[in-house]
């Protein structure tokens, strides 16, 4: 179900906006429509939908418009043009009062800087969202704690935020968003002045959070690492439009652009593909009613030295080699029961590649690719697998 839907928009910085606007609809360039009429275009055209539950990055460098299409949404800067629908509401049109019902009850946002109040302990930060919308002092207290436990800094609520090292701090105002129990969560590049390994740290916990609470996040970042890592879609932005919008295998693997190539190209690919991303479909299988001669043949026909084996819907049972096969026809037994091997390396087709190369490099069998009733989805072997890596195409065989 859609969240949030983006149409058309476009946002222009200036006092005259109008012939600007028609520059852009004619086509004519950012620098263009800077140079004739001083006017800045902060997003073109931009259009996506979230659905709920989905944490979408929007990502780009340094002037690509990734802010300011963040802002648009909850109308902190309001746009030139086009529709921001929240739940069918274009945030657009709403009144004044609306808008802030909307911002209190509704979105939260998590900015850069942590914008704690220096004065008020840490229990009262969490709570400031719920005072403001008029909840009585005990029950934001109540859900100030359970905020507070949430991002795993119970035991601090009366200490001050000059107290606290930049990760908890950041922690605290994750808490505060959160204390509202809003169904949008608007977050403006949050961990990019944390230490690197407290950034990831911080990535982990947004995840953690994410798995328990299942809220929509709209995420910005120019870290592409970070945005492989918490997105599950990602719209990526250059000169205030948006060039390429998809999942992180989709941004890796079938770059719209030579740009979005470039941009892509040294990201370490272990920590961003999954195993269905490089799995590639097993040539042949067995069952475990086919006899021993029937598998030596289809590794024979195929090149393989190793079958899975399936029942007739695709669960894995196990896998069988080809010399115990051979064995097998030589003493003339025609079940591969006895032969059928159980412990085997499997993985998820979410798995990230990452977990699983250690498991690859010294196994001596492909790993399978199982789903959650265990049907053979793909086979991981190091030829597809080493292609991923190095950003080829998969194949469609071992």
């Amino acid at each position: 179900m859609e969240k949030i839907k983006v149409q058309n928009l476009t946002k222009i910085y200036g006092h005259n906006t109008d012939k600007a606007l028609q520059m852009v609809h004619n086509g004519s360039s950012n620098q263009e429509i800077r140079e004739k009429t001083k006017q800045v275009v902060g997003v073109r055209d931009a259009s996506f939908a979230v659905e709920q539950g989905e944490c979408f990055v929007i990502m780009g460098l340094s002037g690509s418009g990734k802010s300011s299409l963040l802002r648009c949404i909850n109308r902190l800067i309001k746009a030139t043009e086009g529709q921001i629908l929240i739940d069918g509401e274009d945030v657009n049109q709403m009144s004044s009062q609306r808008l802030e019902k909307l911002r209190q009850e509704k979105m939260a946002m998590v900015f850069q800087r942590f914008a704690l109040l220096p004065h008020r302990t840490i229990l009262d930060n969490i709570a400031y969202g719920l005072e403001v919308q008029g909840v009585q002092r005990p029950v934001r207290l109540e859900k100030a704690s359970q905020a507070l436990e949430l991002v795993g800094l119970k035991g601090w609520e009366d200490s001050y935020p000059d107290s606290l090292s930049g990760g908890m701090q950041q922690r605290v105002g994750i808490a505060r968003a959160l204390a509202t129990d809003p169904d949008i969560l608007l977050m403006d590049e949050p961990f990019s002045a944390l230490d690197p390994l407290i950034r990831q740290d911080m990535q982990d916990e947004l995840l953690d959070i994410q798995q328990k609470l299942q809220k929509t996040i709209l995420f910005v970042t120019h870290d592409l690492d970070e945005a492989l890592k918490v997105g599950d879609r990602i719209a990526l932005m250059k000169d205030a439009r948006i060039v390429q919008i998809g999942n992180p295998e989709e941004i890796l693997l079938s770059p719209a652009s030579d740009y979005v190539a470039r941009f892509v190209e040294n990201v370490n690919r272990s920590r961003a593909l999954t195993a269905s991303a490089v799995m590639v479909k097993p040539r042949a299988v067995a069952h475990p009613k086919d006899g021993p001669l029937t598998a030596l043949t289809f590794m024979e026909r195929h090149g393989l030295s190793t079958i899975f084996v399936t029942d007739r819907s695709g669960r894995l049972q196990g896998y069988v080699q080809a010399e115990d096969a051979s064995d097998l026809v030589d003493k003339g037994i025609r079940e591969l029961d006895g032969i059928i091997q159980h412990d085997m390396p499997t993985a998820a087709p979410d798995t990230m590649l990452a977990d699983i190369l250690d498991t690859l490099a010294y196994c001596k069998v492909p790993v399978a690719v199982i789903d959650e009733q265990s049907k053979l989805k793909g086979v991981l072997v190091r030829g597809s697998v080493i292609a991923g890596l190095a950003g080829e195409r998969r194949g469609s065989h071992e």
